[in-house]
C-alpha cells in the first residue's frame, strides 16, 4: 500500500510554492518524518517530511515545479516492494525535469491566459478594474483575490491603471567570447523574487524619506556590562542590545500611533499593539519573523525571543506565523559593520529603524570634548502617514530611552 506525499498547508495568504531540493531520490529507504524535501514560498522555506516509513517509490513534483497545498508530491511505498517501479519513476521525474522550463517559458507573454479566480473577478468588478491591469500571482499568472486587494491597497485605480504605461525591461547586453565562460547563470529562488519584488514595490508605492540621529550609547552599555552576567545566569539567554532598542521602539510607537500604522486604500488602520519585525541575514537571503506584542514583554522575554527567531531563520525552519503581522521593523545593519544606511520599508508598514556600528568618536558634553560610543539611527517612514514632525518625534524618544535606559524600566 502506498502512502501519499502532499503539499501541507502554506499559512494565510499563501497560495503556491515552488519544489525546491529533494533530499531524497526514488528508491532510497526513509523513515517517518525525515526530510524528503524543501518548497520555497514567497516567505519562508519549509521542508517536507515523510508521512510515513518506506521507500520512496514515486516523485510526482519535480524540483522547480510549482505546487498548491494539497497537492502531490509523490509517493511511499512499504518496505522494499517499490523497487521494481523505481526506474520508471525516476525516468518520469528526469522528463519532468527537462520540460518544466519549456512550460516556464509559455506564460511569460504578456497578460495571463488564465480567467481571474471566481472571488478575484467579483472584487475587480467591485472596483471598477480589469484583470490585465493587476499582476497576477497564480499558475500561469492568474488574477487571485489577495492579488486584487494588494492593488486596490495601492491605490490603483480604473483611471491610474490606464494611464500607467507597460515598462519594458532592456534585454542584457551578451557578454564578450572572453567573459561568457566565466559567468554562471543560477535561477533566483522564490524567496528571492518575493524580496526583490517587495522591495521594489515599496520604493514605488510610499513617499519614503528617511531621518537620522545619533545615539550615545554608554548607558545601555554600562547597564549591560554590569548585569550581562547575572542576567544570562537567571534568564538563560544573553542580554544583547536589540532588547533595549525593541523596548524603546515599542514606547516609542505608543506615544506615536502614525508609525505604527498602515494605509488601506483611502483609510488609515491604527494598531494597538505592537508586533515588531526584526531583520535577519539568512543564506538564502533577509527574513524579518516577528516578535508578537513586544510591547507586553519585558525585555528578558525579547530577546529569548528574538534568540528564538533568529535560530529558526537560520536553520530555515521559521513557520508561517512567525513570519505574519509585523506593524513595524527594526534592522540592524552594524552587526555586518555599516555606519549608516537608509532602510526600505517593509510594506505595508509605515515605518523601520535601522541601527549602525557602535564607534568610538568624539563628541562634545558640558562643553568638553569626550569619546563616547556612538551609533547613528535612521528611520525611514511613509511621508503619506507620517509627518516629519512625527518622525523626528518618534526618533528622539528613542534616542532618550537609550540614553537612560531607565526610562524602559520605569516606563517613561
Amino acid at each position: 500500500m502506498a502512502t501519499e506525499i502532499r503539499v501541507p498547508t502554506l499559512g494565510e495568504s499563501v497560495s503556491e510554492a515552488t519544489v525546491g531540493t529533494w533530499f531524497k531520490k526514488v528508491g532510497d529507504v526513509i523513515k517517518a518524518d525525515e526530510p524528503l524535501c524543501e518548497l520555497e514560498t514567497d516567505k519562508v522555506t519549509i521542508e517536507v517530511p515523510a508521512p510515513a516509513a518506506g521507500v520512496l517509490s514515486e516523485i510526482t513534483a519535480a524540483a522547480g515545479e510549482t505546487v498548491a497545498p494539497g497537492g502531490l508530491l509523490g509517493q511511499i511505498a512499504e518496505g522494499a516492494s517499490a523497487g521494481a517501479a523505481a526506474p520508471a519513476a525516476a525516468e518520469k521525474v528526469e522528463k519532468a525535469a527537462v520540460a518544466a522550463p519549456a512550460a516556464e517559458a509559455k506564460p511569460a507573454a504578456g497578460a495571463s491566459a488564465m480567467p481571474a479566480a471566481p472571488a478575484a473577478a467579483k472584487m475587480l468588478a467591485e472596483n471598477n478594474l480589469s484583470a490585465d491591469q493587476v499582476d497576477g500571482s497564480g499558475k500561469r499568472g492568474q488574477v487571485l483575490k489577495g492579488d486584487v486587494i494588494a492593488a486596490v491597497a495601492k491605490g490603483i485605480t480604473a483611471s491610474t491603471a490606464a494611464a500607467a504605461e507597460p515598462v519594458k525591461v532592456a534585454a542584457r547586453a551578451p557578454s564578450s567570447e572572453a567573459d561568457a565562460p566565466r559567468e554562471e547563470r543560477v535561477k533566483m529562488t522564490r524567496l528571492r523574487q518575493t524580496i526583490a519584488k517587495r522591495l521594489k514595490d515599496a520604493q514605488n508605492t510610499a513617499a519614503m524619506l528617511t531621518t537620522y540621529n545619533e545615539v550615545d550609547m554608554s548607558a545601555v552599555m554600562d547597564l549591560r556590562n554590569r548585569y550581562k552576567e547575572l542576567f544570562e545566569k537567571k534568564h538563560g539567554v544573553k542580554l544583547g542590545f536589540m532588547g533595549f532598542f525593541t523596548k524603546a521602539v515599542t514606547h516609542a510607537l505608543k506615544e506615536l500611533p502614525a508609525v505604527n500604522a498602515e494605509i488601506d486604500g483611502t483609510d488609515i488602520i491604527y494598531k494597538n499593539y505592537c508586533h515588531v519585525g526584526v531583520a535577519v541575514g539568512t543564506d538564502k537571503g533577509l527574513v524579518v519573523p516577528v516578535v508578537r506584542d513586544a510591547d507586553q514583554m519585558s525585555i528578558a522575554e525579547i530577546e529569548k525571543e528574538i534568540g528564538r527567531l533568529g535560530k529558526a531563520a537560520r536553520d530555515g525552519a521559521l513557520s508561517m506565523a512567525d513570519m505574519q503581522g509585523g506593524t513595524f521593523t527594526i534592522s540592524n545593519g552594524g552587526v555586518y559593520g555599516s555606519l549608516m544606511s537608509s532602510p526600505i520599508l517593509n510594506a505595508p508598514q509605515s515605518g523601520i529603524l535601522g541601527m549602525h556600528k557602535i564607534q568610538d568618536r568624539p563628541v562634545v558634553v558640558g562643553g568638553q570634548i569626550v569619546i563616547r560610543p556612538m551609533m547613528y539611527l535612521a528611520l525611514s517612514y511613509d511621508h503619506r502617514i507620517v509627518d516629519g514632525k512625527e518622525a523626528v518625534t518618534f526618533l528622539v524618544r528613542v534616542k532618550d530611552s537609550l540614553e537612560d535606559p531607565e526610562r524602559l524600566v520605569l516606563d517613561l
